[in-house]
This record gives structure tokens, sequence and C-alpha cells, in this order.
């Protein structure tokens, strides 16, 4: 009899998710949600309590799926592109979840929220990654072109919008594995500096950068951003690709002071990161478990903060579909060596992290989540094209 009560009150909470009918089958019975024959069908070894889907939609779906207690017949991502276009109405209790939503800017704890994402082994990355290790969107000019080939055609594109010229210099808040700055200085001949919280890409750079014979043009550096006005440096360009969601809302403005502080006047400031069409704190499952302390900023409140720096808003470009199948190339990557990651992990990680890029597919999809590139010029430069020269 409890079952079955838990199984009526979670269909119940289901129920208005009803765009996409779906099936969801308990070991004695089944329900359908919506009108139509069912596009996919969740598998439920037991029901979710109803108290777990109030507090958090998305944290009770998600550890019911890393558990095996919810199982999905049939394509991940083609399930949650039909489910995840609702999130708008899944439940979130702020009050309860306040530490994890809204987690502490410290210096200190941004670096342990960075590498307990980024630093939990290159080994693994590798798998399911292009060999330029671009952990960021690709941008696919041509509908054949490989993944490796789209991760090269985003970072010639950030390069050309950079406007370099040799002898310029480039820093890159956080450089990730460091392709984007090898590129650069191999290209362009230009002096590059790259900042990181993660040890592990620190080294795996610093090994790239010997292994180029680049050591006289670019070096790695462990630095929060808020260090950058201390260094003294200036720089003719910076670049910044998937970073700023680290920094959390009430830091936006304190990163482009941090930026304009070693920018020079004129100089050329591109900005990447995954937006939103409006301010939101953040989906609580992937706080919990794949970006603690991560936030989304809204295109707006980006651009009204660069204002307050005199930073000129010269192009934006939204590049969400480009996301979209980047996100599928890297979890078809996943699931192809999915056996070594077993050899890594255990059950519950590998069935996160295929959540975690099935899911993210799917948000990008359905348009909750852009991504956008800004280039903004430090005060007035009149001698760039007129023309979107890239």
């Amino acid at each position: 009899m409890v079952e079955q009560a838990e199984e009526k009150a979670m269909v119940q909470f289901l129920s208005k998710f009803d765009k996409s009918p779906f099936l969801i089958r308990f070991p004695d019975n089944e329900y359908t949600i919506g009108e139509g024959d069912p596009v996919f069908t969740i598998c439920m070894k037991k029901a979710i309590p109803l108290a777990d889907l109030l507090k958090s939609t998305s944290i009770a779906l998600g550890e019911a799926y890393m558990d095996g207690t919810l199982d999905i017949e049939g394509n991940l991502y083609e399930a949650l592109d039909h489910f995840l276009g609702q999130m708008g109405s899944f439940s979130t209790d702020e009050n309860a979840l306040k530490k994890l939503i809204y987690s502490s800017v410290t210096k200190k704890n941004q670096k342990k929220e960075v590498s307990s994402h980024y630093d939990i082994g290159n080994d693994f990355y590798r798998l399911w990654l292009d060999e330029t290790m671009s952990y960021s969107c690709a941008y696919f000019k041509h509908p054949t072109d490989s993944l490796y080939e789209a991760q090269k055609n985003k970072t010639e594109r950030i390069l050309e919008k950079l406007y370099l010229k040799e002898g310029m210099t480039l820093l890159d808040i956080g450089c990730g594995w460091g392709y984007l700055l090898i590129e650069a200085a191999k290209k362009y001949k230009v002096h590059g500096m790259g900042i990181t919280l993660s040890d592990e890409q620190y080294k795996e750079f610093q090994k790239r950068i010997e292994e180029e014979g680049l050591q006289d043009f670019l070096t790695v550096v462990l630095m929060d951003y808020r260090d950058l006005p201390k260094t003294g440096k200036q720089f003719d360009r910076i670049v910044s690709v998937g970073m700023v969601e680290h920094v959390g809302r009430d830091h936006y403005s304190l990163f482009l002071d941090c930026v304009d502080s070693v920018l020079k006047e004129s100089g050329i400031f591109l900005l990447h990161f995954i937006s939103a069409l409006k301010e939101h704190p953040g989906d609580a499952w992937i706080k919990k478990y794949i970006f603690p302390g991560g936030v989304v900023p809204s295109l707006r409140e980006m651009l009204s903060c660069a204002a307050e720096n005199r930073f000129h808003t010269m192009d934006v470009e939204n590049l969400r579909l480009h996301y979209h199948r980047t996100l599928l190339c890297w979890e078809k990557n996943y699931m192809e060596h999915v056996g070594e990651v077993r050899q890594m992990f255990d059950e519950r990680f590998v069935r996160m992290w295929d959540l975690y890029l099935s899911s993210c597919a799917a948000t990008f999809h359905n348009g909750i989540i852009d991504v956008h590139q800004i280039i903004f010029t430090k005060g007035i430069n009149n001698d760039l094209p007129m023309t979107r020269w890239y």
C-alpha cells in the first residue's frame, strides 16, 4: 500500500511534464504521461519519494539514474531532449539547498571546486575529448567536420577575432590544457601567458610547451584571476573561454575589473561563456555533482558589467547549436570508451558522467542555455576593420 501510494504521488508530480508523452514503468504497474504514443520509457525499480522531488527535482531524478533506481529504455539523450525542455517546471527548495546553490567564492573554495572537476585525471579527459584536448564549444564550419576539425575551427576563429599580430602579448584566463595559446604562438608568434587553478591542466600545459619548444613564447601559471592586478603585467589581447562560469554572480564586476587592470588601452578582450536568457542560480544536480559553485551568467548582465569598465561591445555571436553538436560528439566518444572509464571509476560515476553530457546536449538543444562569444575593446579602437573580419 505504501509503495503504491509513493508510485501515485510520483506519477502525479511528473504528470505536469506532459509536452512529450512518456511511459513510467514500475515492477507491477505502468503509467502514461501526456497524450499519444509514448516517445520514451522510464523504468523505475521503486518510486522516488515526493519530498525528494519537491526539494530538488533534478537531484532526485539525477541520483535515481546514477544509482540505477531509474533507467531509460532506449537512447538517454533522446529521452532527455524531450523532457528537459520543461526544466522551468522543476522544483527547487532554495532554502534547504542554500549552501549548495550559493557556495563560497573565496579563493580557497573556488580552487577546491575547480579541482573537483578538472583534476579527476588527464587520462580520463583524453578518452573522450579530441586530440587538441579542448573542453569547450567547437565550431562546425561544415556538416562533415569531425570534432577535431571543429575544435581547430573554433580556435582559429577566436584567434582571428583577436586580430593578432607578431610580437603581441596574449593572456588566456582559464587556459585549460593550452591548445589555444600554443596555436597563437605557432601561427602568430605572440607571447602568451595562461592561468589556471587546475594542477592537472597546469602540468599538461607545461609539458606541451616543452614538447613544442615554445618556452620563449609561452608560460603557464597556477593563479587565481583575482591576483592578476598584482602581476603588474599588461597585455595587448586577453581571451577567456568557459571560465567566467566559475566566478560567481557577485564577482562578475570584480572579474572584469581584473581584466581591465591588465589589458592595454584599445586592447581586445574576447569572452566566451555559457549563458542564459535570464539570471538563474543554476541547476542543483549540476552544482552538486559536476560543477560545484558554477553559475551561468545571462548575456545582459555580462554586457552591463562590461560597460562599467569602458569595454565597448564590438560583436556578439551565439554558438548554441555548435555546443549541442559538440556535446553529442563527446557523449559518443565517452560511450565508445565506457569500458575504460569503468576501470577508472565506479558505476555511479559512469552513469553520472553520461547523464551530464547527455543532459547538457539536451538543454542546449532546447534553448535552456546558450553559449556566447563577445568581442570587447577597452575604450575606443578605430584600427579594427569595419566589417566582421573573421
